[in-house]
Order: C-alpha cells, then sequence, then structure tokens
C-alpha cells in the first residue's frame, strides 16, 4: 500500500477555511488533495505531447515514466522535421548522454507485449537507445490475472506531472480540428491512423510531488527499488495554466493484490461526484459500461429536476472483443438511461468530422472526464466499467471549485471541449448556455457543420438492457480467483453486489 505523503499545510488551511468540500473527501474518495502552483488541461494528444517534449527538455534529475503501454519509435512533434524532434527513444538518450545527472526510469505494464498497440520487440529485448545505464525500463508484473496497469503517468524533476487518459505510445497524437488527411498523424513506418480525442492534465508544486511520490511507490512495487526525491520547479514553456494556486485531488485505483485490500477511491469519487450534480453532467469516455454509474445516472434521470447528461464516446471500438463487449453493454446502459429519462435532460453522442467526400469519419475518444456543474472536473486514466474501477490499476486528478474564477474556468474548459466536436467556438456555446441554461440546446442548436455530434443509435431505447452473457468474465469487478463463489458462499455475501 503506498505510504502517504504529509499533507500540504496550504491546503489544510484552505480545508478549514472552506469548512471541507462538498465532493472531495480525503481518506473516502482521493487519496489526498495537495495544492498546485499551476494547473493546466491539455486537451488532444498534439498539444500533450509538444508541452511534454519542453518539459522532457528541462529534465536535469529525473523523468518517471509509468504506462499501460509505451513505444520509443513515437515522435512527440511529428508536426516539425524530424532533426527537430527526434523519436522518443532518442530523444530520451540524447538527454541522458548531456546531463550526467538525469536518470530516466520507464514502467510498462508486463502485458503490453501482446495487448497493447506499440511495437512489442523493444520492450522485450531492448532498443539501442536502452543502451545506456542511466536508462531503465522494466516491464510490471505485479498485478493479479487479468488485471491491468492501466495509470498514464509522466513526472519530471520530481515537480511537475501529467496524468490523463494518455499514453506515450502510436496512435495517440492528434490535433484540433482532427482532420482526416492530417500528414503528421502517421505511425514510424508512415502507415496513416484515424482522429483521437483525448485529455491530460499537468499539475506543479504539492500536487505533482504528491503524483510522483505515487509513481515512485508503483516502480518500488514493481522492482524493489526505491528512487530518490529529486524536486526542481519547472513548466513547460507557452503553457497557458488554468488553475493557480488550487487544491488538486488524487483518487487512485487498485485491485487487491499479496494480501493487500483494493483501493476503490476512483470508483467512489466517480459516484459522488455524478450524486452531487444540480445543472449538467458533462462525461467523455471510451467506455461507459458499469452498471453502477447507470444505477447513478438512472436515477438522476428520473428526478423531475435534476440534471442534463451530455455524455461523449466512442462509436466503434478497434478490437473485436472490445467491439462485442464493451460495444454492446455501452449501447444496452444508454438505452437503460434512454427509458429512465423522463423529462428529457439525456444526449449520449459520438464525434464526427468530414472525409473528402463529405461523408463522416468517427473521432475515436479516448479520454476519461467527468465535469459536474462549474463545480468539479476530473480528468485520468479510469474508463466508467467495471475493471477501471476494481481490477486495473488507475490514477486520475480532480479538482473541485471553491472560487468564482475556478467555476469560470470549469465551465470555459466543457464549452471548448463542447465547441471542438462541434467545429465551433466555444463563444458560441457559452452564449446558448447561459441564455437557456441548457448544454443540450446548445449542442441541438449549433450542431450542424461537417465537424459534429452524432446521437447513439441506442439513444431510441429499443432493444435489450441487461449486460450482455460473458460480461463478468471479460469485464470483472474484481481479480479472477478460482473458486470465487465457494468463498463468497461461505461469507454469506451475494453474488454480484455492487461493490460500492
Amino acid at each position: 500500500m503506498e505510504t502517504q505523503p504529509a499533507q500540504c499545510p496550504v491546503c489544510e488551511a484552505r480545508a478549514a477555511s472552506l469548512s471541507g468540500w462538498h465532493i472531495l473527501k480525503p481518506g473516502r474518495n482521493c487519496w489526498r488533495v495537495s495544492q498546485a502552483g499551476k494547473a493546466a488541461v491539455l486537451v488532444d494528444g498534439g498539444p500533450y505531447f509538444a508541452h511534454l517534449e519542453d518539459a522532457l527538455r528541462q529534465a536535469e534529475r529525473s523523468i518517471l515514466i509509468v504506462g499501460w503501454d509505451f513505444d520509443g519509435s513515437i515522435r512527440l512533434r511529428p508536426d516539425l522535421p524530424s532533426e527537430t524532434s527526434p523519436p522518443l527513444g532518442q530523444l530520451l538518450r540524447s538527454l541522458v548522454e548531456t546531463r550526467p545527472q538525469l536518470e530516466i526510469h520507464i514502467l510498462v505494464w508486463s502485458v503490453a507485449v501482446v495487448h497493447a498497440p506499440g511495437y512489442p520487440l523493444p520492450l522485450l529485448f531492448g532498443a539501442e537507445w536502452q543502451d545506456h545505464p542511466r536508462i531503465r525500463l522494466k516491464l510490471d508484473t505485479r498485478h493479479p490475472i487479468y488485471a491491468a496497469h492501466h495509470q498514464k503517468i509522466v513526472c519530471v524533476d520530481g515537480s511537475l506531472a501529467f496524468v490523463g487518459g494518455i499514453d506515450l505510445t502510436v496512435r495517440r497524437w492528434d490535433r484540433h480540428p482532427h482532420m482526416v488527411d492530417d500528414s503528421a498523424r502517421t505511425q514510424a513506418d508512415g502507415t496513416p491512423y484515424g482522429p483521437v480525442h483525448d485529455v491530460q492534465m499537468a499539475v506543479q508544486g504539492e500536487a505533482a510531488k504528491a503524483v510522483c511520490a505515487l509513481a515512485s511507490n508503483r516502480w518500488k512495487n514493481a522492482t524493489g527499488e526505491e528512487l530518490p526525491p529529486s524536486p526542481q520547479d519547472i513548466w513547460p514553456r507557452g503553457l497557458q495554466e488554468d488553475f493557480v494556486a488550487t487544491p488538486v485531488a488524487i483518487a487512485r485505483t487498485a485491485p487487491a493484490c499479496n494480501n493487500e485490500p483494493p483501493i476503490t477511491e476512483g470508483a467512489t469519487l466517480a459516484v459522488d461526484a455524478l450524486k452531487a450534480a444540480r445543472h449538467i453532467i458533462y462525461i467523455e469516455a471510451q467506455y461507459m459500461t458499469a452498471g453502477y454509474i447507470g444505477d447513478v445516472l438512472a436515477e438522476s434521470l428520473r428526478q423531475e429536476a435534476g440534471p442534463e447528461i451530455v455524455a461523449i464516446m466512442t462509436h466503434r471500438s478497434r478490437g473485436l472483443i472490445e467491439r462485442f463487449l464493451m460495444g454492446r453493454n455501452r449501447d444496452r446502459l444508454i438505452r437503460r438511461l434512454k427509458r429512465a429519462d423522463r423529462h428529457g435532460r439525456l444526449l449520449v453522442c459520438y464525434p464526427v468530422v468530414p472525409k473528402a467526400d463529405g461523408s463522416p469519419q468517427q473521432v475515436l475518444v479516448h479520454s476519461k472526464l467527468i465535469i459536474v456543474d462549474d463545480t468539479f472536473l476530473r480528468v485520468g486514466s479510469s474508463n466508467l466499467n467495471n475493471r477501471s474501477f476494481g481490477l486495473d490499476t488507475e490514477a486520475d486528478l480532480a479538482i473541485e471549485a471553491a472560487t468564482d474564477v475556478e467555476r469560470a474556468t470549469i465551465v470555459r474548459l466543457r464549452n471548448e471541449l463542447v465547441a471542438e466536436h462541434l467545429g465551433i467556438s466555444a463563444d458560441a456555446v457559452a452564449e446558448i448556455v447561459a441564455r437557456t441554461g441548457s448544454l443540450i440546446e446548445a449542442i441541438k442548436s449549433l450542431n450542424r457543420g461537417p465537424c459534429r455530434l452524432c446521437p447513439f443509435e441506442a439513444m431510441s431505447g429499443v432493444g435489450p438492457t441487461r449486460p450482455v452473457f460473458g460480461t463478468r468474465l471479460l469485464d470483472p469487478k474484481r481479480p479472477f480467483e478460482p473458486l470465487w463463489f465457494l468463498r463468497r458462499k461461505r461469507r454469506g455475501v451475494s453474488l454480484g453486489r455492487n461493490p460500492l
């Protein structure tokens, strides 16, 4: 279990002055809340990778990368000449060769060599750029059967951290407006891939130190090695912060393993935030299939004066199992929500952009984001499916607004995200929402261009709503245990009980 560092005195004082947060509850739905000197939300892989490369080039002591997948052949700036921005592995090698105190540690989920999209041989046998004593790449085998290490974290010099849904691997880079023919959106061999939308958050200060402690502990759990702290205040040059001197919560998810109890802060935080909504819930998710998320949203929709719910998701997943299981269960959950939507407050869509002939091309949504009213923002690695809240290892960051400036920033970010999907200005979204009080009305009024949001077919409400057969095996809520049903029967625990 992770050791909890000392709480930030500034955050403790601010929390006391506010008589606590309405949603964030350290010890219940987050590990801790720490002050971020600066925080910024980075939309899409292109801006994230550009600012990440700048931060890496500032590193003096340490770079720690923890991910579901990693591929050193990607370029962080494919929009620039390779002489200016070389492949990531070459960049890391050049940094350690010119900075004698710099150490680079990379921890990757072990099953990535067969499951993830990156090229597997360098993970198994190494690559030329890895042949340096101060670059260490390890495969993380410390997880239960079928569980994934799903965190996407980069820490630089112990004082800057990036957390979200974006791994440093293939098919993650893209930029607004997600043009189908963007020549920079290719893999290392020149193969193009489709548009992809994602979100990452950057934090500095005490919040970054806490994230770095979390990532360092993961390295220790996987390798047995301690990583020394190396704080140095840095921030990507040219990155405009969204929040200043703002408390940021860290919510963890980890399965029960090696006699350690599970950590379910991520699931609890998502449920608590959704239950707290009063006006607008905005969700971006690769997957939304978890039954207990459906319970909360369906109950909200039944209320006469509950919040609107707008969810933006991937329409067609890449993998066969994802399409069979996640796609079908997503549609069944949408139908369930639509049947509960007695007052017309639900909209579930997928984004498309135009091909050369004008036909629509879907944008793959890989982000994991929740915004509640003007109050709450969560960015992280947790999908809204079962395994992300009980089986996989996840990390999420959250901000609960305490000032008018922070509330305005959360609303601005939500409007900018919607505007990107519609190919319009955020001001146009803001004007209609301010006038009508409805995000759904803004989307319907502005959803006329070639970049648009298309309702899921399941919004008809017609069809099955129960999870498909095999869900408990392919999208489990907890680690697989042989003869688990006998143990639960002996303990008198009902089968299929909601873990929350």
